[in-house]
């Protein structure tokens, strides 16, 4: 088997500590995810899978543990790396789609990129790729507010994948969708992640979807135990 994409090693995270109120989060959690491998995270609202994302992603640290990216320690990085590494190996989606609203579909995947050096063209047609991937390149002249919520979160996918990242990590990310809305939009995160091949972990609270990925992980008591019920 490949080197992991992800590692995440005994990871305990707490609020409040030596208070009374001290609340323990993560209590020794711990994963590995594969390039090309999408994992569900699956917990009741509460339960940390927030706070596991963004330990994952750099957002936030651990208490202690550790996490691994593509096999490198980030434990003791400096913040000018963890920017860069979030910046270009990592992407983010929420249940919000957190799309600029003065810019167009289009613009709004094009401008991470050129952010990250990638020439005008080059950024607008791997931005072009994308939206056909989810089936909205129709609608990459149009602003967010133009677009209906199923659409918005595509292009929300779009963004997060817009600089290659290897890592993607997903928090509830059809959870403002209705049913039948969820159900087509996350045909086409998954369509976008095998499209790339990157690793993926997504928190949801939907068994369902749960059971369309490759395999599912739940947070009790802080770990993370495999299964989805």
């Amino acid at each position: 088997m490949n080197n992991p994409i992800l590692t995440l090693t005994d990871l305990k995270k707490g609020y409040n500590h030596g208070k009374p109120n001290e609340v323990r989060v993560l209590q020794g959690a711990t994963l590995s995810v594969q390039a090309g491998e999408v994992v569900a995270l699956v917990a009741p609202s509460g339960a940390g899978k927030s706070t596991l994302l963004h330990i994952a992603g750099l957002l936030d640290t651990a208490d202690t543990g550790t996490v691994a990216i593509r096999g490198e320690d980030m434990t003791n990085l400096n913040d000018r790396r963890r920017t860069a590494i979030r910046r270009n190996d990592v992407g983010f989606i929420y249940q919000f789609h957190h799309l600029l609203p003065e810019f167009s579909a289009l613009e709004n995947i094009t401008l991470p990129q050129m952010a990250n050096g990638v020439r005008d063209q080059d950024a607008r047609d791997r931005a072009m790729m994308l939206l056909e991937t989810v089936g909205v390149a129709h609608r990459a002249a149009h602003r967010p507010a133009e677009l209906s919520g199923g659409e918005q979160q595509r292009v929300a996918f779009c963004r997060a994948l817009a600089n290659d990242p290897v890592l993607l990590l997903a928090d509830e990310p059809t959870g403002n969708l209705d049913p039948a809305t969820s159900d087509k939009v996350f045909d086409a995160l998954m369509a976008l992640v095998r499209s790339t091949g990157l690793a993926a972990v997504i928190a949801t609270h939907n068994l369902e979807l749960a059971a369309r990925m490759d395999r599912a992980v739940r947070l009790v008591d802080g770990q993370l135990v495999d299964g989805a019920a």
